[in-house]
């Protein structure tokens, strides 16, 4: 049984994580979050009242909180997804994605470090220190049949994707220079259930229950790669048992979609789950509206995640299309709660 710290575990992918490991294993979770506007304690209620779960509001820019709950819960492991995460508001306003993404992520390092070198030799050897990040530290792809690999160089497009390079560089270094043990995995585009409603699929699944429009950048050709959150808990639990030292873990789900395709499909869903619509509205289709591109937009992203699969033995358990009814089912049921979030 381990002791695990999540920084941000109230998050979208924070929160999954949270709930994989009180449900599927026996180790204890200390949840850091900040609890900014993203972050939601309803998406951990399953998990509250288990005597292996706790929760401290905390921003990991504190290096004095960060310290009392290193000092005070003694993890084996630090899991740290906490950050700054959305395009389009690191465009309008990167500052908040350079202090949390960068300048927390070498607060937390310097702390984790400080920690670690104070322990006993066989806890010290065994600590991890593993850092979440994204594929869009990779720039984007030009071409049909080219694949992120865990060696392809860094070309960040946005203030986001430059500042959790950053935070990756920072992390690697801190492993070369002071032997910090530590694990780097990158993802591909996330979703599934409590994702917040900024995010391309939550958004079009609730503006077309409310009969708003469902925007869709440039001609909506951009591709990505799909990948189920509880997919990703389940590969992020794998890589920090089991990944070696130093390593980073491309982690995808085998799911390459355009933009548009996306929301016909989940227009196509809510056909078949919510027939009723809003007054006036004939098809859920009716309602794509295309916009003027977002500046900088990646055009393709695209894993290759053969790594993990080989020396893990980790692959994801949902297609697309299944992934994708589950999603659309869970935010239909709970529509009212995250309309009101929309």
């Amino acid at each position: 049984m381990k002791k695990i710290l999540v920084t941000g575990g109230a998050g979208f992918i924070g929160s999954a994580l949270c709930r994989y490991i009180v449900d599927q294993t026996q180790d204890t979770v200390l949840n850091l979050d900040k609890l900014t506007y993203a972050g939601n304690l309803q998406s951990l209620n399953s998990i509250a009242s288990s005597d292996r779960y706790q929760f401290v509001q905390a921003d990991i820019c504190d290096a004095q909180a960060v310290t009392k709950a290193l000092t005070e819960f003694q993890p084996d492991v630090v899991m740290h997804l906490a950050a700054e995460s959305h395009v389009d508001r690191s465009i309008d306003g990167p500052a908040a994605f350079i202090q949390t993404n960068i300048v927390g992520t070498y607060t937390l390092l310097e702390c984790c470090r400080a920690y670690w070198q104070q322990l006993d030799a066989d806890k010290k050897q065994a600590f991890r220190f593993h850092h979440i990040s994204t594929d869009e530290v990779y720039g984007d792809l030009h071409g049909t049949e080219d694949l992120f690999t865990e060696t392809t160089p860094y070309e960040p497009s946005s203030p986001y994707s430059a500042s959790k390079a950053s935070s990756d560089h920072l992390v690697r270094a801190w492993h070369r220079t002071y032997g910090f043990p530590v694990l780097v995995t990158n993802c591909s585009n996330n979703y599934g259930p409590y994702h917040f409603p900024e995010k391309l699929i939550p958004l079009m699944i609730l503006n077309a229950l409310a009969g708003k429009p469902l925007p869709v950048y440039g001609k909506g050709e951009q591709i990505r790669d799909w990948l189920y959150v509880e997919d990703h808990a389940r590969a992020l639990y794998t890589v920090v048992t089991q990944g070696a030292v130093g390593q980073t873990y491309n982690i995808g789900g085998h799911n390459e979609k355009k933009n548009i395709d996306v929301v016909r499909s989940i227009c196509a869903l809510l056909e078949e789950l919510v027939p009723e619509k809003p007054a006036g509205l004939k098809q859920y289709s009716d309602l794509i509206t295309y916009v003027t591109d977002r500046p900088g937009h990646d055009f393709r992203y695209a894993i290759d995640a053969s790594k993990i699969e080989r020396e893990l033995g980790w692959t994801p358990q949902e297609s697309f299309e299944s992934g994708l009814r589950k999603t659309v089912e869970w935010f239909v049921l709970h529509r009212d709660s995250w309309l009101a979030r929309n």
